[in-house]
């Protein structure tokens, strides 16, 4: 049996006996009726839990709409247009409307950028700024003690729009809904604030009730106020393929379980070895962001288990934060102990990994240097197949093997969850 995951511009091959795989996870097959602009627009004139957009803003009331940066998937070029065709419905003048991208805690864009994620009518009709976490407004603390201290433009705005794309989070159990508002144009205090409860075992990928870190999120979006939400599901290619618009919570839960029907993977058990890809370039272009697919490929394997991460990694771990946690640390485990008493966002993937060394294995393939992959905790191998050859001869001729070619979209489930330590 032949498998191919993404690696780079290029693809890392292996070969391995049929009766070892347990399966190739990739989305179920489903009949996406519409998609890109056009799902969009349907959503818009079919909301959920609220109704259409058009009759609810006032003309002369300052509109935002929140957006995401450019290191996010939302084409907002195609989402943002209808939205500004119901507000124009509404009566709306584009002098009082602004699009928000929602920074979180990365880099201002420059103007060039904020252009192609708005798209040139858009960006020529109204104004397009970054979220400014220098300049926020304190508008109340959470029940779990996150500051609610959101960007002037959006805090001083009479109506609020937030889009996004929903697709499993590692921490925060999906993205979209509020996170627009927490993370996307909160303080960085505020957001170490809240993403110090990762190391809780409910805050995980695919969960929303009892999720320490969604609960956060959600009752930070309400004390902001969120009026309208866009939500939209993405493909592979990062194609939209489906829309929810409406009430905050309604539209984002209706969006979720349209991205579970595409990619939650039932699983019959946990495997002795993962083989995890995030897909290739872009995606995985340094270590930072190959590990979103490292952390749906631990819900699939043994305890004692070997997790196989393909990723090219060109540029190299991506982060400086991360860099000094995982390269500072004496030991993988004292940074699941750092994380519990110093958060710090950068830090916080470091410890995710951590946490999936507490219980498994993880071989890297990347471009990156052997002895440098070493000092951060993880074993280095020069290809996939070798990785695999090793693994199987650890484990034994009987060894189960599952392939994870999408690992940062797809969400394995498995039926004697019990078994998971991680």
């Amino acid at each position: 049996m032949k498998l191919e995951f993404g690696y780079g511009p290029g693809v890392q091959t292996v070969e391995l006996p049929e009766k070892n795989l347990m399966g190739v996870l990739v989305s179920n097959p489903m009949d996406h009726k519409r998609r890109g602009a056009e799902a969009v627009r349907h959503a818009l004139a079919h909301p959920i839990g609220a109704p259409n957009l058009r009759t609810l803003p006032r003309p002369g009331q300052k509109i935002v709409i929140i957006t995401s940066d450019i290191s996010r998937p939302i084409p907002s070029w195609e989402v943002l247009p209808p939205v500004l065709a119901e507000l124009e419905a509404a009566g709306c003048r584009p002098a009082d409307i602004t699009v928000v991208f929602g920074l979180g805690s990365h880099r201002h864009h420059t103007p060039e950028e904020r252009r192609h994620l708005a798209g040139d009518k858009v960006y020529d009709t109204v104004a397009c700024v970054d979220s400014e976490p220098t300049d926020c407004v304190r508008m109340g603390v959470t029940g779990r003690g996150t500051p609610v201290d959101i960007t002037r433009v959006v805090a001083e705005a009479d109506f609020r729009i937030c889009l996004g794309n929903v697709e499993f989070h590692y921490f925060a159990g999906y993205s979209g809904g509020a996170k627009a508002i927490m993370p996307g144009v909160s303080t960085p205090e505020a957001i170490a604030c809240n993403h110090r409860m990762m190391t809780s075992p409910d805050a995980c990928a695919g969960k929303l009730e009892g999720n320490p870190i969604r609960e956060d999120i959600e009752e930070a979006g309400a004390i902001c106020g969120i009026d309208y939400v866009v939500n939209v599901v993405l493909d592979e290619h990062k194609k939209i393929v489906y829309c929810a618009a409406g009430d905050v919570t309604a539209a984002h839960r209706d969006a979720c379980a349209y991205l579970d029907r595409m990619y939650r993977k039932a699983i019959p058990a946990l495997a002795d070895i993962v083989l995890v890809s995030q897909g290739g370039a872009p995606k995985d272009a340094n270590l930072y962001q190959t590990q979103k697919a490292l952390d749906n490929a631990k819900l699939a394997v043994k305890k004692g288990g070997t997790i196989i991460l393909i990723g090219a990694c060109p540029e190299g771990l991506g982060s400086t934060a991360f860099e000094q946690w995982l390269t500072q640390a004496p030991t993988a485990h004292s940074m699941v102990e750092r994380i519990g008493r110093e958060f710090q966002l950068g830090g916080h993937k470091a410890a995710a990994i951590a946490m999936v060394l507490e219980n498994a294995r993880i071989d890297l393939v990347s471009e990156m240097d052997e002895s440098f992959v070493r000092s951060i905790f993880l074993n280095p191998q020069p290809s996939a197949q070798q990785a695999l050859d090793e693994a199987l001869g650890r484990y034994g001729p009987e060894a189960t093997v599952l392939a994870m070619p999408y690992g940062g979209a797809t969400l394995p489930q498995c039926s004697e969850e019990k078994e998971s330590a991680i």
